[in-house]
């Protein structure tokens, strides 16, 4: 393209260098993912990468990336240009912070930013979000009853300035943490896929003849912004309601939606939600919001790549001191076991208003710390991620053990192995696990985790589901539900255990919820369920009301 085509922001120049700032940030992945120490980062990606303009407007996010961060990051920017104005930055500053109200929510993820210069002019700046395997305190889990005992806490502080590390700060966090080389290791992973992200943005700049991404961030905002409001616009006006009760550490929490549609925006009330508690599960609006911006976002413009133009017709508000907007000092280390709900409370308000879109209940994701010392006398400090299955959509069966809302991977077995001392002594699916419905919610899954180190282990479990089943929409009918058992003995899904050598923690998955009356599932597909082990013979008579026999499941075979 020719100078100055940026600025004429034709449809096709616009659709071009939309999608190669997309492949820009899915680069600075890659980078980030190779550069890292941790299995987190390197095998689970949990983790984001962003591109934004001189504003902090979030343009472009990884492929590839958590979805509670396309929330989140905007608001963090916004506290760091406050902290750091932007005229107060030089070439080679970079910026980070893990504090849970200003970051993603919790301790353990560090938010870095960098700005780019195009000689002495601030054009933009990247960022990326990572998990640190360790940040020192408890460790990641739920039992601690304040911050102060979840491990350090940074304010908005300048990790590198004009290209010199500080060293202070580096030697500071080394000295608070279990495994120092991973978690230095994935922080200067941050800052190395930064520097990429810098270079390829002022490269397209250079190529493209864009003196400032200013017109160029607002047309790629202005068109995510158009439609995903024509689609609330498409919704029925009107105000939706929903409440649910889920497992808290002694009691069940209450949380509550009012949602009001209306042309074409939504604003989201948490009015009647349970109050903050003194256990880590408490959740920060910042990600309160993140998990409500992409709830629409799935009934909206899923296909449409995440930047901030997506997220301006929705507007959330949440009592301060209730779970889901819990203000400091509460503890806030296992934050998505209840930010996860807010996903199915708003699917569930919003099924009269658009019943062909929501999903059922997920089986959502269950994280398992370990933390101990490998034979080989290395320090372990990692996660586990396992997943229940997939809530299931009209007209489509839920996906089996994959998570949702959230995305991370699962470390394979073989590098879990090697990483931890650990064995892996069982990973299976459990049949008849997914919610009954004329679309079937995903499986769940049994993982079975033996400690081999020949030393104690320390495992916290972050479990959720395991009163409350994931519930199905329509007629579907719920998934099951989730369990941690030590040795055989079922155990709080919100605790903390010593594994000593030779035991073995299971890892039960819920299932996802169904969608639809289970009667009203095609024959064949039941008969193709059975044949797969998904769905047992019994489970086909008991929830589907079919008789099936050896001769209906080898016919035509």
């Amino acid at each position: 393209m020719t100078k100055g085509a940026a600025q004429r922001l034709d449809p096709i120049g616009l659709g071009i260098m939309w999608d190669r700032l997309i492949s820009m940030t899915d680069e600075i992945v890659s980078t980030l993912v190779r550069t890292s120490f941790s299995t987190i980062v390197r095998e689970s990606y949990d983790l984001t990468v962003i591109l934004m303009d001189a504003d902090g407007h979030l343009i472009a996010q990884g492929s590839y990336s958590a979805p509670p961060f396309i929330g989140t990051a905007p608001l963090t920017m916004r506290h760091a240009m406050q902290a750091f104005p932007p005229e107060t930055l030089k070439p080679g500053d970079v910026i980070a912070t893990n504090d849970p109200w200003i970051g993603t929510g919790h301790l353990f993820d560090i938010n870095v930013m960098r700005p780019v210069f195009r000689g002495a002019r601030l054009v933009g700046y990247t960022m990326s979000i990572t998990h640190l395997p360790d940040i020192g305190g408890t460790g990641f889990g739920t039992t601690a009853s304040e911050i102060y005992q979840e491990g350090l806490r940074l304010p908005l502080c300048k990790l590198v300035r004009e290209g010199e590390v500080d060293q202070a700060l580096l030697d500071l966090i080394r000295a608070n943490v279990r495994v120092p080389e991973q978690v230095i290791g994935d922080i200067m992973a941050n800052v190395t896929c930064n520097e990429v992200g810098g270079r390829q943005l002022l490269e397209f700049m250079d190529e493209y003849g864009v003196e400032d991404l200013g017109p160029l961030s607002a047309a790629i905002r202005a068109q995510s912004e158009r439609i995903t409001r024509d689609k609330i616009r498409a919704m029925r006006d009107g105000v939706y309601r929903n409440r649910i009760e889920i497992e808290g550490i002694d009691e069940p929490i209450a949380l509550a939606c009012r949602v009001e549609v209306a042309g074409d925006g939504i604003h989201i009330d948490l009015e009647g939600t349970g109050a903050a508690v003194r256990r880590g599960i408490n959740v920060p609006y910042c990600y309160t919001n993140a998990m409500a911006l992409y709830s629409i976002k799935c009934l909206t413009a899923p296909s449409v790549p995440n930047n901030e133009g997506s997220t301006k017709p929705v507007r959330l508000s949440a009592p301060p001191g209730c779970i889901l907007n819990a203000q400091p000092p509460s503890p806030t280390g296992g934050r998505h076991i209840i930010g996860h709900f807010v996903s199915p409370l708003i699917f569930g308000a919003l099924a009269e208003a658009v019943p062909n879109e929501v999903q059922a209940d997920c089986g959502m994701m269950d994280l398992l710390t370990v933390q101990g010392t490998h034979r080989d006398g290395r320090g372990v400090a990692t996660i586990y991620f396992a997943a229940g299955g997939f809530g299931a959509v009209a007209g489509h069966d839920g996906a089996n053990t994959t998570p949702g809302p959230s995305n991370m991977a699962v470390v394979p077995v073989e590098i879990w192995e090697y990483v931890t001392g650990t064995t892996i002594e069982k990973k299976v699916l459990l049949p008849d696990s997914g919610g009954p419905g004329a679309s079937r919610g995903g499986l769940g899954q049994e993982v079975v985790i033996r400690n081999d180190s020949g030393q104690p282990m320390t495992v916290f479990s972050m479990a959720n589901r395991t009163e409350f089943p994931p519930l199905g929409l329509l007629g579907g009918r719920p998934g099951a539900m989730r369990e941690h058992r030590i040795n055989g003995a079922v155990v709080h899904p919100k605790g903390h255990y010593s594994l000593q050598p030779g035991d073995a923690i299971a890892l039960r998955q819920a299932g996802g919820g169904g969608f639809g009356e289970p009667r009203e599932r095609p024959r064949a597909s039941l008969l193709e369920d059975v044949r797969n082990g998904f769905v047992t013979i019994e489970g086909a008579r008991r929830d589907y009301g079919v008789e099936i026999d050896g001769d209906d499941l080898f016919a035509g075979t």
